[in-house]
């Protein structure tokens, strides 16, 4: 029962999430959060362009949403894939094993690292 409802509103906030980042536009509106890391030293995090990312994706413009964070739109699928074998980790015990695994994780980690130096440096 709880975990349906901790489903619930998790769906519920992602759909709420998804009507703000479609209405308004990050690049214009004041409400939406500045990358501190970026204020602070001008240089891009690995998440920086991730809103407008997800605006562009929201209007269909993939794009334009690889434009402002590539990493994002690879990082998707594989978070998607994270949460699935966590949710399931009881229903597919060898999936979330493998996904979930030491040397995965890490590879993830480097594959970060190495997105934030090299956007920084190209």
């Amino acid at each position: 029962m709880i975990r349906r409802a901790v489903l619930f509103a998790l769906l519920a906030g992602l759909i709420v999430l998804a009507v703000v980042y479609y209405m308004f536009d990050p690049s214009d509106s004041v409400f939406f959060p500045k990358c501190v890391f970026r204020v602070v030293t001008g240089w891009e995090c690995p998440g920086c362009g991730s809103q407008r990312a997800i605006h562009a994706l929201l209007h269909g413009n993939p794009g334009e949403a690889w434009n402002h964070n590539a990493g994002l739109l690879v990082a998707i699928p594989i978070l998607l894939t994270l949460v699935v074998a966590e949710w399931n980790r009881l229903r597919w015990p060898k999936f979330h094993q493998r996904v979930t695994s030491t040397p995965l994780i890490t590879l993830l980690l480097l594959a970060i690292m190495l997105w934030w130096i090299g956007r920084n440096v190209i």
